[in-house]
């Protein structure tokens, strides 16, 4: 398997879900070790100059407290143990993966000062598949200062890290970490921006597989084409709006339309116009999580060139979490568009079966799967309320605000959970339709996603339970991504 190598430069949010998700191997380049090792050496000769936050005096409110030559080897441990103290369920290990990937490229990019040599130890941890315990809360946006302070005890050798794939508690390797590194260790967003990272690598995987599931449902209901005329979108250029609609005719293309209604439902005709925004939403939340997980977010920044040190506030993630927040709001609206397909494939009069596509007139069909999806889109829509509208005063008032990209993180997770339920139950309702219409796509891309789709769902349609059903087309998305032109 390709080894992913870390420069702190050209880390992508794909190679962050690989790395976390896949068991590849994880190596850091030549590159990035010597901008470590710099920025080390210059942090040390500064610090012994000048006072620099963390390493020379204390943290938050503590900020002006000088800390004393005979106290200095203990402060930072100090530091890592008091703020060790997350709370509640431990968060999936695909994130704290994640969080070690995205804090290894970072510290390889040269701007914290923490001791060169911990880059190997943390390539070494993934590669073994350890996993610092990371609890759910102790974010708020401005530092995983719980989730890292965590990991440098382990590395210390004060936690275990989590079990290991023999189920036994490892030590794993260890490392000495500096009393003067432990708040550069810990000063950063590392595992928010790790799960933001997977969250829109799986939103744009979704986006993508929702345009073919949503030409699935168009051919079932003997959808009108116009919609996504090249004139009509040239008439209102918005780029998302006009990617969806050139998929859209790329994946009809090979189809004979004879449209049932000389206008159709939203769901259908508006398609373009609600699913473009989410897609640029997502594109948007992708390239600011890509620009963060490259960059140097260090505060105290540790400037080489200069041979300086900046107290700044790049610690601070309002870009991620304002670009999350927006595209759960574009989610929602194209996930009620899902919704509404699906109801218009329950319908007779679209369909051209019996109500709910049963087996007979009085049968149930697919009835449950409205209901289903309703009660995953009530979700999204209470996820999709913009985590910035928070903030918060702390530290004895010095840090007076929080933009809550840590939540707007883990919402957008959850949210993407519902989304693929949803689709899932749009998926089962049109390949149900086609089947039973006798009416599979006539080819292209669309007739592949269809004959995968078909090969594994279960053809029968008397009344029983479509909980597998729903499981195994959630699961089938991502092929279909695949399948979008």
């Amino acid at each position: 398997m390709r080894t992913i190598v870390v420069d702190g430069t050209a880390l992508t949010c794909a190679q962050v879900a690989r790395a976390a998700r896949e068991e590849v191997p994880v190596a850091v380049s030549p590159e990035g070790v010597a901008r470590a090792r710099a920025a080390w050496r210059t942090a040390r000769e500064v610090a012994a100059e000048q006072p620099v936050y963390g390493r020379t005096t204390g943290v938050g409110a503590n900020r002006e407290v000088g800390v004393e030559w005979e106290d200095a080897d203990a402060h930072g441990l100090r530091l890592l143990r008091s703020h060790a103290a997350g709370a509640g369920p431990l968060v999936a290990p695909e994130i704290v993966r994640a969080m070690l990937v995205v804090r290894l490229n970072q510290l390889a990019a040269g701007g914290s000062g923490v001791d060169p040599g911990v880059l190997a130890v943390l390539a070494d941890v993934l590669n073994l598949g350890l996993l610092p315990p990371v609890p759910v809360y102790g974010a708020i946006g401005t530092g995983d200062l719980t989730a890292l302070a965590s990991t440098a005890l382990c590395l210390l050798g004060e936690r275990h890290w989590l079990p290991a794939p023999d189920g036994a508690p490892h030590r794993g390797p260890g490392f000495r970490l500096r009393s003067a590194d432990a708040l550069a260790f810990i000063s950063s967003n590392a595992a928010t921006l790790g799960e933001s990272a997977l969250a829109v690598t799986d939103l744009r995987t979704l986006l993508s597989a929702s345009t073919v599931v949503a030409a699935l449902s168009l051919h079932a209901v003997r959808g009108s084409e116009e919609p996504y005329a090249p004139a009509v979108h040239e008439a209102c250029p918005h780029p998302g709006q006009q990617e969806v609609a050139t998929a859209m005719r790329t994946l009809l293309a090979f189809e004979k339309p004879a449209p049932m209604r000389i206008q159709d439902p939203y769901g259908y005709r508006a398609f373009p116009q609600v699913h473009g925004p989410a897609l640029e939403a997502g594109g948007y939340a992708a390239d600011v999580v890509g620009r963060e997980i490259n960059a140097a977010a260090e505060n105290p920044l540790v400037d080489v060139a200069g041979r300086a040190v900046w107290h700044n506030g790049n610690f601070h993630t309002a870009y991620a979490g304002l670009a999350l927040d927006a595209a759960r709001a574009a989610l929602f609206q194209t996930m009620a568009l899902s919704a509404a397909r699906l109801g218009t494939l329950s319908e007779p009069s679209f369909t051209g079966l019996y109500p709910f596509q049963g087996a007979t007139e009085a049968s149930s069909g697919i009835m449950i799967l409205e209901y289903v999806a309703h009660s995953a889109l009530a979700d999204v829509r209470r996820l999709a309320t913009p985590a910035a509208l928070g903030s918060a005063v702390l530290s004895r008032g010095v840090e007076e605000h929080a933009g809550f990209s840590t939540q707007s993180a883990r919402a957008t997770t959850e949210a993407l959970g519902a989304y693929r339920i949803a689709l899932g139950c749009e998926l089962v309702a049109a390949v149900r339709a086609l089947r039973t219409q006798g009416r599979p796509p006539a080819g292209g891309p669309l007739r592949s996603a269809y004959g995968v789709a078909a090969e594994a769902l279960d053809p029968r349609v008397d009344d029983r339970p479509l909980d597998t059903d729903i499981a195994v087309a959630a699961d089938l998305l991502p092929t279909l991504a695949r399948l979008l032109p």
